[in-house]
């Protein structure tokens, strides 16, 4: 693996993404003491990491609106509604964008999937602030994601501490063989190569084919981005893949129980430990 460069605050479209979350994040910091409480009285969530390690390819399915990079794609999609139907076509776990400007979320999205549905779920957002990973636990998510190219490595560091402290479980995004390195020294236990560049927007379907192989065995491995076939979910099961997130095909699908049974049931491929 390659040796870390220094880090450089993100630009293009995650610079003002991430911009944006800090200024949401400071907004919820009102909010704090009255999530801590609602975080004392809640129960374990289901494990997230143990819903994607399957036989199979795991299918990790997004509710998403719209994107920066394809616009609109269902503005009018009911977020429980869809979730459910993910469930019914075999998927292993939720992802629930709550991003609100450029995804169209929102945290009521959230709230109303854990308390609808009978899967872990994932909370999607530019985590920035510790606040938001106690947003995300009060509000039952299993897991939250944390982009490796968004924040420094010191800030990583703090928001993965503080995700372990509420036992919310994390699922690191990264992009190329540094950011993985950085992701596991850190203690990640899932891994998500985002095919996608989130400054540039551009996919290469090529960078989870060349990251997950590089995963050690005993962590999650998860292909995101650009996946909207079963061919797809064989290309990086190929690889050793746990799972795929599908976010964007699932959610523009005129019958996504259909669209979701697809893409289920592809074998898993176990990497090397």
């Amino acid at each position: 693996m390659q040796a870390h460069s220094p880090w450089s605050p993100p630009t293009g479209t995650l610079g003002l993404i991430v911009a944006e979350a800090e200024l949401r994040a400071n907004a919820t910091l009102v909010r704090t003491t009255a999530l801590s409480r609602r975080v004392a009285s809640l129960a374990p969530g289901r494990s997230l990491r143990q819903a994607l390690r399957q036989s199979s390819v795991a299918l990790l399915t997004e509710v998403k609106r719209q994107s920066p990079s394809k616009g609109a794609i269902a503005s009018g999609l009911d977020a429980v509604v869809q979730a459910r139907a993910y469930a019914d076509g075999g998927a292993a776990a939720l992802s629930i964008l709550t991003e609100p400007t450029h995804f169209g979320g929102s945290i009521d999205d959230l709230r109303r999937v854990v308390q609808g549905v009978a899967l872990p779920v994932l909370k999607k957002d530019f985590h920035v602030h510790p606040v938001q990973l106690l947003e995300a636990r009060a509000e039952g998510a299993s897991a939250a994601l944390l982009i490796v190219r968004a924040v420094s490595p010191d800030r990583l560091a703090q928001l993965m501490s503080a995700g372990q402290d509420l036992g919310l479980e994390l699922l690191l995004e990264v992009r190329d063989e540094a950011e993985l390195e950085l992701a596991l020294s850190l203690g990640a236990t899932m891994v998500g190569v985002n095919n996608r560049n989130l400054e540039s927007l551009v996919i290469d379907p090529s960078t989870a084919e060349r990251i997950v192989p590089l995963v050690p065995g005993d962590v999650v491995a998860i292909a995101e981005s650009g996946i909207a076939s079963r061919s797809d979910v064989e290309r990086y099961a190929a690889v050793g893949a746990d799972a795929v997130l599908v976010g964007s095909s699932l959610s523009a699908a005129a019958d996504p129980v259909v669209a979701t049974r697809a893409l289920a049931n592809v074998p898993r491929r176990d990497r090397a430990r």
